[in-house]
């Protein structure tokens, strides 16, 4: 049996039995420690962690009760509410130990010197402490991820009466099955509407899985998405599961659908039909059920008439279209947005208080945001950084953004600003497609995608 990694404290004023347990539990246990006055439990405890106590029930002589082990017990428990206890009790005393139970212990073991079943008690004992560890701690960062989400939804609100229309159309398909596509241009927020349609569904309780298709190579694109078996290629070491299979009950957000090659999107169209997976080196499918939501910045209509897109497809992924519109064609909603970010980073780097002057908000107004939301977000947390006032009076923006004809104004000499300018009007050129701008700029797809990340484009 594999050594485990787990921990166990063991308090009973038998000294024999002490030894006898440490050198028979010390062959499948990390550490053991051990104690023979319960008084020094609390401080023991303070100074360490152990993922089990076990724990005698009866110290004084003469007392049968096990008053003592609970009395201890419920002391261990104040102190760490997760605490798994198991008790030490004599053979005679079963009903002593169902009582323990009752009282939240996690179980009880016998004087009487079973070995198996005294190993197999502690490691269920154990992989029960385990799974409530993980399971406290997945809680506590799924309530946090929910809380951070919650904050961004704000970004799918505005001013505006295209998103008021979009917010509308939100509300009303969340609680179907419907396969959603929504388009628009990097950064315009297509993520956090996805997320929202999430959230407001009867998945909202089940994962969300993000999948950029656009930078997911085509030599690995069956094995993330539909999985794989052991050995079913060189680095196949064990069998794996894909995102379709490890989303089933949520929600699958494909993101970039648009630049996935049209031998792939005949493999993706195959599962949406079927709802079901075959992993690579598999001849038996897994059925799947998932809620698919793609997203695009690519004119999807024109690479249909250009056959640069399945048709088929296209039906299948859009029962319902959301299209969000650029911040420049939406500009009302520009000062709820910016003073959502300023009150996001302000918080962040603890500059509570700070506000944006008039002179700052005609900035703002005034900038055509080639970059969107991701662009404004990205502007509102340098300027708080780099701000040392409560009052903002000017926001530094991304010098050297004007076109002129098909040259761009050098306003600045900052070799990063030019590579950002250079890959806008790149992206601007070939209509947001990722793949053509990738090449006209001579460099590959997944180079041009960190570079974009990198300036919020």
């Amino acid at each position: 049996m594999a050594k485990k990694e787990g921990s166990i404290l063991i308090v009973d004023d038998n000294s024999d039995l002490l030894i006898a347990l440490k050198l028979f539990l010390s062959r499948s246990f990390a550490r053991i420690e051990t104690l023979r006055n319960p008084n020094l439990i609390l401080s023991t405890l303070e100074k360490e962690s152990f993922d089990l106590i076990l724990l005698d029930m009866n110290f004084k002589a003469g007392q049968v009760t096990g008053n003592e082990g609970i009395f201890w017990m419920n002391k261990i428990r104040e102190k760490d509410p997760n605490a798994s206890v198991v008790f030490i009790t004599a053979f005679g005393d079963v009903e002593l130990a169902i009582r323990s139970l009752k009282e939240g212990a996690e179980d009880f073991i016998m004087k009487s010197w079973d070995e198996q079943k005294i190993l197999s008690t502690l490691i269920s004992a154990y992989e029960l402490r385990k799974s409530r560890m993980e399971v406290a701690l997945l809680k506590k960062k799924q309530a946090h991820l929910t809380r951070e989400l919650e904050k961004d939804l704000s970004v799918c609100q505005g001013q505006s009466t295209a998103m008021k229309e979009i917010d509308s159309i939100v509300k009303k398909i969340a609680g179907t099955q419907a396969s959603v596509l929504i388009l628009g241009e990097n950064g315009t927020g297509k993520e956090v509407v996805a997320r929202e349609i999430h959230r407001l569904s009867d998945r909202r309780n089940e994962i969300f899985m993000k999948t950029d298709l656009g930078a997911l190579p085509e030599t690995l694109f069956e094995s993330e998405l539909f999985g794989h078996t052991k050995g079913a290629f060189t680095d196949a070491r064990e069998e794996r599961d894909g995102r379709f299979v490890i989303a089933s009950g949520g929600t699958l957000f494909l993101d970039e659908i648009g630049n996935l090659p049209l031998g792939l999107q005949s493999k993706l169209l195959s599962v949406l039909q079927s709802n079901e997976v075959y992993p690579v080196g598999s001849s038996l499918p897994k059925p799947v059920d998932v809620r698919v939501i793609s997203a695009t910045n690519m004119p999807i209509r024109e690479m249909i008439e250009q056959k640069t897109f399945r048709e088929d497809l296209y039906y299948r992924i859009n029962a319902i279209e959301i299209e969000i519109p650029p911040l420049r064609k939406r500009k009302e909603d520009i000062p709820l947005l910016s003073e959502f970010f300023l009150s996001k980073y302000s918080e962040q780097y603890q500059k509570q208080g700070m506000k944006l002057g008039d002179r700052a908000m005609e900035k703002l107004m005034q900038h055509p945001w080639p970059g969107n939301i991701r662009e404004l977000e990205h502007t509102m947390e340098k300027t708080v950084i780099l701000s040392d006032h409560g009052v903002i009076t000017d926001i530094a923006l991304t010098p050297g953004t004007e076109i002129i004809g098909n040259q761009m104004a050098n306003a600045t000499l900052n070799l990063e600003a030019h590579e950002r300018m250079v890959i806008e009007q790149a992206l601007r050129e070939e209509k947001g497609n990722v793949s053509a701008a990738a090449k006209a700029l001579g460099i590959n797809r997944s180079t041009l995608y960190q570079k974009m990340k990198k300036y919020g484009l």
